[in-house]
Order: C-alpha cells, then structure tokens, then sequence
C-alpha cells in the first residue's frame, strides 16, 4: 500500500496592492527531508531562493498558480485566493489523499482539505508551499518593475509601503493596481 499523498498549500500576495495573489501546493517526498523549511516571511532572499531549488527539484509534487489583478477587483481578494489555491491543487496530477491549507479557510476541492492555523510555520508541506508561492511572487514582481520602474515593486512587491503610497501619488496608478483596495480607489477619486 503507498504512502498518503499530503499536500501543503499556502499563498502569496493578499495585502498588496498591486500585482497577483499567487499559491502553491506542494507535495514532498518524505524519504528526503529538506532541511530549513519555515514560514517564508521568516527567511532571508538568499534562504528562500536556494530552499525553492530544493523543493523543486525534490518535491514528489508541486504546482504555483495564480489570480490576476482583474480576478482580485472581480471576486475579491479572498475569493481570489481561494481560487489560486484551488487551481494550484487542481493542477496536480494525481491529486492528492488529503490537502493542508495554512490559516482558517479552505478552498472548494475535490478531496479531503484542512486548514491549519500559522501551518507556514509548522508543517513542512505548507512552509514549502509558502516558499514556492513567495518566489513567484517576487518574481513576478521584479518583472513588473522592469516595465514599470517608477513604482519601485522590486523593492516593495507591491505593499502599502511609504514609498509605494508615494510613487503611485506621483504616477498614478497603472494596470498592475487593484482598482478595489481602499489606497488605489481613494487615488482614483483625487485625480
């Protein structure tokens, strides 16, 4: 009989206001522990990078999908999430046995799912998910600032920093902006 698939799944991108909301899911192998998952707030860049290598390279599993700025101002960002980490699942093949979500909320799927509170910092399968989500993420958001550079998303991945607050003063809000959030709608209502 073979080993329960369990998956972790975790988010990236909920409070920003700009770009995605991205998720992962991840499935490790349980014959090869990784050493030095964690919650991937609590890494360093350098961590992050070379631990998302590891995962992977060494993961039974492991998919990243995502809900775009239009999703986000068209369900919200809480259904969006729940529909990244949906799609992230759904695009397992096999799915998995049972699948850990970290926080309070589950997404719709079609096995067996829980939710684990501050499971990023907890259970590996979950902090590898987060760091696979934060990687992407943060790419994506170097991508954005390569074609819009005024803003400074490589510097702040698109949080209500002072900086950001600034810029988008400055320039206004582009494409990459959810037009929902309360900073991007109140920039709206000035101009």
């Amino acid at each position: 009989m073979r080993d329960l698939r369990i998956a972790g799944v975790d988010e990236a991108g909920r409070g920003p206001l700009a770009g995605p909301v991205v998720a992962a899911c991840v499935i490790l192998d349980p014959a090869h522990p990784i050493p030095g998952l964690a919650d991937s707030k609590m890494l360093g860049a350098a961590q992050r990078e070379r631990l998302a290598r590891e995962i992977r390279a060494g993961a039974l599993a492991w998919t990243v999908a995502s809900a775009s700025v239009e999703e986000i101002d068209a369900l919200n960002i809480l259904q969006a999430t729940m529909l990244a980490m949906r799609r992230a699942v759904l695009g397992l093949d096999p799915l998995p046995d049972e699948v850990l979500v970290d926080g309070n909320r589950c997404p719709s799927l079609p096995c067996a799912v829980r939710a684990v509170v501050r499971g990023d910092a907890t259970v590996p399968p979950i902090s590898a998910a987060s760091i696979l989500a934060k990687t992407f993420r943060d790419a994506h958001m170097d991508e954005l600032h390569r074609t819009h550079p005024g803003y400074g998303f490589d510097r702040h991945r698109g949080y209500p920093t002072k900086e950001h607050l600034g810029a988008m003063a400055r320039l206004g809000a582009c494409e990459a902006h959810r037009q929902t959030f309360a900073p991007v709608r109140a920039l709206a209502k000035i101009r």
